[in-house]
């Protein structure tokens, strides 16, 4: 059986954790070491009190996560953070994180994943951030109702529900772009605007990025921070399972956000 550190060795060449620039506190790959063998892995979109005790439920050994460990910066390793730790070494688990370069992934990705739920087809990228494009756009001729029954339908599925900036009931959606996560902010609008983007698929994002979009005549679908993440942890887990003949289980922690 597999270790997690030749596990990770194979996930951070697949996703070019070392080449794909991140926020610091993503701190991609392993974040926890173990020294047993992989036979079950956990993927979860975030690293929590919550998915931590579901994988020592579930038996898992590794914990795949797109949020990581270090997520809300420097703490203390005291009340939670210890229980947390202390878990993980109990039970034997690492902790492996992907954050960017899962969400860019051209396979496995959130992004590519998602389009190809909505039926759309990308032909280039979308949401700069330093050297690479994390998002993906492209061209249709779709009513936008129905990418907007899409996303609805897609995010009830995990758990989630839509937010929909208003927009006539005639419309059409010619060029379209994705950013899960927090994908909407004043950069992707404005770059968003600058491309001609009619029509934009997030996780979710701060109230004034509605505000603009109403004024560029440019409608934001927020189809959820979390429900928009799934999609690569559950691929990741079972990439993993393929190349490493282990089990992976999905943990589902919806926040309704």
């Amino acid at each position: 059986m597999p270790r997690a550190d030749a596990i990770a060795e194979r996930l951070d060449a697949l996703l070019r954790t070392s080449e794909i620039p991140d926020y610091p506190t993503a701190l991609n790959g392993l974040q926890f070491s173990s020294r047993g063998d992989v036979r079950r892995v956990a993927t979860a979109v975030d690293f929590s009190s919550y998915t931590v005790r579901e994988a020592v439920a579930a038996r898992a050994q590794m914990l795949l996560v797109h949020h990581g460990m270090f997520w809300s910066g420097l703490q203390p390793v005291t009340g939670l953070a210890y229980d947390r730790y202390r878990d993980l070494i109990t039970h034997d688990i690492a902790v492996y994180s992907a954050h960017l370069p899962l969400d860019m992934h051209p396979v496995l990705g959130n992004n590519i994943l998602l389009a190809r739920q909505l039926g759309l087809e990308p032909s280039a990228g979308f949401a700069r951030y330093k050297s690479v494009e994390v998002g993906l756009s492209g061209s249709s001729d779709v009513d936008t109702r129905v990418v907007v029954q899409n996303c609805r339908e897609f995010a009830r599925e995990a758990g989630g529900d839509v937010v929909v900036t208003p927009f006539d009931g005639e419309r059409r959606t010619r060029h379209w772009a994705i950013c899960t996560g927090a994908g909407a902010d004043g950069d992707t609008i404005r770059e968003a605007a600058q491309r001609n983007i009619d029509t934009l698929i997030v996780g979710e994002g701060p109230h004034h990025t509605a505000v603009q979009a109403r004024d560029l005549g440019m409608v934001v679908v927020y189809a959820g921070h979390y429900a928009t993440e799934t999609l690569g942890v559950r691929a990741l887990g079972e990439y993993v399972a393929s190349e490493f003949s282990v089990e992976a289980k999905f943990l589902d922690a919806p926040t309704g956000l």
